[in-house]
Parts: structure tokens; C-alpha cells; sequence
């Protein structure tokens, strides 16, 4: 392996097991997206700041505050690597508050409000993600839903203007939906391809050929939440093939590591990590920062409601014997 990637992937390992010393019940998904944020800046983990700024989130925030939710340990960490975290947090929550006002509530929200804390203009950029929000949902009203308002916003950085935008992002559908068939992991790479340069037809073409190629070096990447990470990297000015070469290599470092083996975390899911850290080989990638952490949120919701789901018909079969 090349000796930058494995430097990489050994600050990689180091920082999320940091994280998970700082919070222990934190489960298996968060530590490793946390770890990437940190490692896309090159930094380590500060136990004593990390444990302050979620102490900092507690003492702000009331226990039912969606900067409270799942994603409270990711919020931490990225105050932790502000200079000023509380002054951080009382931008990010000012920009909330905007938020809220133009867009549904949800565990989805402040990642946005993080992404716009330091704009010059948060009104105008929200108002402007409003309006791209508005444009997404009249394409796909059944499929654009509360995450999408972070990609919205993203979006509202952007020079082109919004119905420009928008005809990226339904080119990019189009193209992709032949191979992926429809659904939201689809549109939110239509998202993810709209803020990068090239035609609809460069972006997919160079996303498709990297999914296929990591296909026939016997890496199954999936096509759900983990395809808009993907879809950031592809984004990157590299070969193919050198990135499918670099993820072969961190994916078999990663196998070998506690947490990523037999009983550890699915394959797709490291390969999804793998894809994480190849990308700070080559570049600081905000669009794939904000893919892992939303498709990662996504995830536990899913599981939270196939859960609530479990538990749910379980005990109504169980009433139901009882009767």
C-alpha cells in the first residue's frame, strides 16, 4: 500500500476508536464517520475538547433539540475542530433557527445549519436552498423528502443558477436511473453530480465506470446510501483505476481490523469507508463529507423504524395469542 494511504488508514483507525473512548454507547456506524471529519482535516482527536463540546451541546440544547438526536456525536466533533466552539455552535444554531422557518424539522437540519455557519449571508443562502428544495420536490415530489433540504442547501453555494442546477440534476437522474433504477440513494447522487464541473454525461459516465470497475476487482459497492460517497469521489480528478486500486488496498487493510472483520460491520459499509479515506488521499471533499454523514443518518433511521416496525408486529402477535 502506498505509504500515504497507510498513514491514512492508521489515523483513520486511531481516531475512531478515540471517539469511541470518549463515547462509549455510541454504537458502530458514527465513530467511523466522525474519525473520516477529523482525518479530512488531518487532525487527531482531543478527548478533554470533544468531551467539552458535547458537554457544550447538553448545556445549549434541550434533551429533545434534533442537535440532540442520533447525529449529537458528529455535532461534537465537528465544534471540536472549530477554534472557537462555542461561538460555532451559536452561529450554527442562529442559522438553524433560519432553517426552520423555510424548511420541515428534522435530524437532517442542522447538519445544514453547520454547512452555512460561516456564509456571509445565511438568509440568502437559505432562501435560495429553499427555492432548489421547491424545484426538487416539483420533479420528484414522492421521492424528495427532509434530507434533501441539506443537499439544498448545499447546492445554494453553487455559481450556477438554480434551474441550471436543477437540469444537472435531472440529466444526471435520467442517466443513472438506467443502471440504478429509481429511488432517493439515486437522486441524492444526482445532487451530489450537480455541484461538480463536466456535463451530465462526463459525470455518470466517470461514476459508472468506477462502480463497474470496483465490480470486476470483486468489490461490491452497493447502490443505497453508500453510492452518493462514491459518486463524491468520482468526482475527484483521478484515474479509475488508481482509486479503485487505492480503495482494493485500504478495503483489505480494513478487513484486518477490529470492527471490520467476520463479525464486524458489512462489507458494503467498509467499502463505503474505504471510499472515505482514499478521498483524503487525494482532497478535502465537502460534498462527500455531507453524503456519509446524511446516508449514514439515513441508515440508523431506517433501522430505527425497521426496529419500532420488529417490535410492533411482535407485540401485536403477541396480544393477539394472548386473546
Amino acid at each position: 500500500m502506498d505509504p500515504k494511504l497507510q498513514t491514512l488508514c492508521e489515523q483513520f483507525i486511531l481516531n475512531r476508536d478515540l471517539v469511541k473512548k470518549v463515547r462509549k454507547m455510541c454504537g458502530i456506524y458514527l465513530p467511523p464517520v466522525c474519525a473520516h471529519l477529523f482525518c479530512a482535516q488531518g487532525k487527531m482527536v482531543d478527548e478533554e475538547r470533544l468531551k467539552a463540546c458535547l458537554k457544550l451541546i447538553k448545556e445549549k440544547m434541550g434533551i429533545f433539540s434534533s442537535f440532540r438526536s442520533v447525529m449529537e456525536l458528529v455535532f461534537a466533533c465537528m465544534l471540536s475542530l472549530e477554534e472557537d466552539p462555542e461561538a460555532a455552535l451559536e452561529k450554527a444554531l442562529s442559522a438553524h433557527d433560519l432553517l426552520k422557518k423555510e424548511f420541515m424539522g428534522s435530524n437532517f437540519l442542522p447538519m445544514a445549519a453547520f454547512l452555512l455557519k460561516d456564509e456571509n449571508d445565511v438568509a440568502g443562502n437559505v432562501a435560495r436552498g429553499r427555492e432548489i428544495y421547491l424545484l426538487m420536490r416539483k420533479e420528484h415530489p414522492f421521492l424528495t423528502s427532509v434530507e434533501d433540504s441539506v443537499f439544498a442547501v448545499m447546492l445554494a453555494f453553487s455559481d450556477k443558477d438554480n434551474q441550471a442546477l436543477v437540469e444537472d440534476m435531472e440529466a444526471c437522474y435520467a442517466l443513472l436511473k438506467k443502471e440504478f433504477r429509481y429511488g432517493d440513494g439515486v437522486q441524492t447522487v444526482s445532487h451530489v453530480l450537480a455541484v461538480s464541473e463536466g456535463t451530465p454525461a462526463e459525470k455518470t459516465g466517470k461514476l459508472l465506470e468506477l462502480f463497474h470497475t470496483l465490480r470486476q476487482s470483486g468489490m461490491k459497492y452497493r447502490k443505497y446510501y453508500e453510492l452518493p460517497v462514491l459518486a463524491a469521489l468520482s468526482t475527484l480528478p483521478v484515474d479509475n483505476r488508481q482509486i479503485a486500486m487505492d480503495m482494493l488496498d485500504v478495503d483489505t487493510w480494513l478487513s484486518r481490523q477490529k470492527g471490520y472483520g467476520f463479525w464486524g460491520l458489512p462489507r458494503s459499509t467498509r467499502l463505503m469507508h474505504a471510499a472515505m479515506i482514499v478521498s483524503n488521499a487525494y482532497a478535502s471533499n465537502p460534498s462527500l463529507d455531507v453524503a456519509a454523514c446524511t446516508g449514514t443518518l439515513s441508515m440508523l433511521i431506517s433501522q430505527q423504524l425497521a426496529t419500532m416496525a420488529v417490535v410492533t408486529s411482535t407485540a401485536a402477535a403477541t396480544n393477539a395469542a394472548n386473546n
